[in-house]
């Protein structure tokens, strides 16, 4: 047997064992490592460039030695939360050195070249339905404080800045949180992320959507009464914790090559629709129905219903009950 035959039927073998361990759950295969390791590949291919025509036994070895370890590093690595490749990587470990004592972002850090503002918009009362449509990249976007008016944010701008829009459709107040268009751009070096620090009310019904390229976002919504939640970005990472306030809540998640993370209540009826290409599936204490179709139990009879329609390209999708 050829030696090139031997390493591309290893290749195919190699990745057929990995679909095929990952859809049955023996490992758990994290599909974006194949963005952040990209260069793992180069290596890989310039090897077997290199001694392409070199037939000696160890040359062979060497070969099979490098795709081996090289394949491995990118099955079992744990990278973090860095996502992109080459020149268009960026971080989301940053760090804000102006979060108060009572900060709950953890890790979140800011150039102390960031700039810091809060935008406001009062509840007028009565209201009740409103709508949150917050859009914008290299942000990392937190909610978790309630707040006496409708909305508020305070930011840590490290490049362009933000604006606050409000208006009434059909009853329902619409608030509208926007990186200024002319500040859309990509940051090139990987550096530091802006910060935007949200509180909405909990007396309204709301609705939010949340539009984004390389955006990370962590939302505890258990406090606020959530009808619709739509997220749809191309690399991000969320974090999204719910609670079942209401009859029905639906969550739609629509990314490229991104990491989702949904808490829901142990005792909420949850209903999940997945809609994927090489995206990797955790769903704890959820019954599979159908290849894409996964429910809890007593689905059908519950009071109160979850549904999660779930899209990405490669992407991580984690449910879990808290």
């Amino acid at each position: 047997m050829r030696n090139d035959r031997l390493f591309s039927g290893l290749v195919l073998v190699i990745i057929g064992a990995v679909f095929l361990l990952n859809n049955f759950g023996v490992i758990d295969f994290h599909w974006g490592n194949l963005f952040r390791l990209w260069p793992v590949f180069l290596v890989i291919g310039g090897v077997n460039l290199l001694l392409s025509n070199t037939r000696a036994v160890w040359a062979t070895l060497v070969r099979v030695a490098v795709l081996i370890i090289g394949l491995g590093f990118i099955l079992f690595s744990n990278v973090g939360n860095r996502h992109g490749f080459g020149p268009f990587k960026y971080n989301y470990n940053i760090t804000d050195d102006n979060d108060d004592d009572d900060d709950t972002d953890g890790d979140l850090k800011v150039s102390d070249k960031a700039s810091s503002n809060t935008y406001q918009q009062p509840f007028a009362a009565g209201t009740k339905y409103a709508r949150l449509n917050v859009s914008g990249g290299a942000t990392k976007y937190t909610l978790s404080k309630t707040t006496d008016s409708l909305f508020t944010a305070s930011t840590s701008e490290y490049y362009g800045d933000y604006k606050l829009d409000s208006r009434t459709e059909d009853s329902v107040t619409v608030v509208d949180f926007d990186m200024n268009k002319r500040n859309r751009r990509f940051r090139w070096d990987g550096g530091n992320m802006n910060v935007a620090r949200l509180s909405i009310n909990t007396t309204p019904i709301w609705d939010i959507n949340i539009k984004g390229g390389a955006a990370k976002v962590d939302f505890d919504l258990t406090p606020y009464k959530v009808r619709n939640l739509n997220i749809n970005g191309g690399a991000a990472s969320c974090s999204v914790k719910l609670d079942d306030k209401l009859p029905l809540t639906d969550v739609v998640v629509s990314t490229g090559a991104s990491e989702i993370n949904i808490s829901i209540p142990k005792n909420a009826a949850c209903d999940i629709v997945t809609s994927s290409g090489l995206s990797s599936n955790d769903f704890e204490g959820f019954n599979k129905l159908s290849g894409d179709h996964y429910t809890t139990s007593g689905f059908e009879n519950a009071k109160n219903k979850i549904y999660l329609k779930l899209k990405g390209g490669v992407s991580d999708f984690n449910v879990h009950r808290y």
